[in-house]
């Protein structure tokens, strides 16, 4: 049992196949809980709509997909995605063309950042990650955490994240490690 606070950075740790994925996909709305209760501002998820609870969330998980077109963002400020891309340090890789996406043949972790640049046009208050450092250069990861992590909490935005990167969990308001499905406080 543990609760997340709007703007709160919340890290998942654990070994493979300990839950975290399992974990991020239930607090998202995608699987329905075994048992217990999600809550949200003291109502119980399973009382709310299922997807208006969804759109609350934006997500990048594993198996993720990238579409060519910007589906949802239609029309967004082009200065505003050149921003992103240049933080993302993809301005010299992709930009956008008629709100397309001018390539999508990019690195696995270049392909992860342009994600992370559409969930960020979302603008949703809830963002998950599943290992969204994984497959990143030390140069961009420390940007991550270091920079684009507390930048997001300064805004309200709440991040759940599953992450190896013990280097960085200082960031993190509260670390949870995940051990055979079971979820535990690290750092409250």
């Amino acid at each position: 049992s543990f609760s997340v606070t709007q703007g709160e950075i919340v890290f998942i740790i654990g070994g493979n196949g300990s839950g975290k994925s399992t974990l991020l996909k239930v607090l998202a709305g995608l699987y329905p809980p075994d048992s217990g209760n999600l809550v949200i501002d003291g109502t119980p998820v399973a009382r709310l709509d299922t997807q208006s609870y969804r759109e609350l969330f934006a997500a990048i998980f594993a198996d993720f997909h990238l579409f060519e077109r910007l589906y949802g963002l239609l029309g967004t400020d082009e200065a505003v995605i050149g921003e992103l891309l240049k933080d993302m340090q993809l301005s010299d890789k992709v930009r956008v063309v008629n709100d397309r996406w001018s390539t999508l043949e990019l690195s696995t972790g270049q392909r992860k950042r342009l994600a992370l640049v559409v969930s960020l046009l979302d603008q949703k208050p809830l963002l998950v990650f599943d290992e969204l450092a994984a497959d990143q250069d030390p140069e961009f990861r420390q940007f991550l955490y270091e920079e684009l992590l507390p930048r997001l909490r300064s805004q309200g935005t709440t991040v759940i994240a599953a992450t190896h990167d013990d280097r960085y969990f200082h960031v993190a308001d509260k670390v949870i490690k995940m051990e055979y499905g079971k979820a535990t406080y690290v750092r409250p």
